[in-house]
């Protein structure tokens, strides 16, 4: 199990809006039924098998050249952790366990 930072930002466009080209990413994102993912202002992260989300962030890399971006700058940030199960839900709590006084 994975957690991934991912950020898809299309260049050549002419406009500096992108919400357009992100939301095309995410439905394809959102087809990946296995993989849990959380849309961030700045990112997207995704949870899962590492082969799938990377072979996921491949189809979204495509996406904005189907929508006439002529260029495309993706970002991935990849955090895979062997000794315990690692999940989104699992790195918050232990943060806020941490701000609520805890071990």
């Amino acid at each position: 199990m994975a957690i991934v930072e991912v950020t898809i930002a299309p260049m050549g466009t002419g406009t500096p809006s992108i919400s357009k080209y992100v939301a095309a990413c995410h439905k394809v994102l959102e087809e990946a039924k296995d993989l849990k993912h959380q849309l961030t202002p700045m990112a997207t992260i995704i949870e899962g098998d590492l082969d799938r989300i990377l072979a996921v962030i491949r189809q979204m890399h495509e996406v904005p050249f189907g929508e006439g971006a002529q260029r495309v700058s993706t970002f991935i940030r990849i955090d895979d952790r062997r000794d315990k199960e690692l999940t989104m839900a699992g790195k918050i709590k232990a943060v806020t366990d941490k701000l609520q006084g805890g071990k």
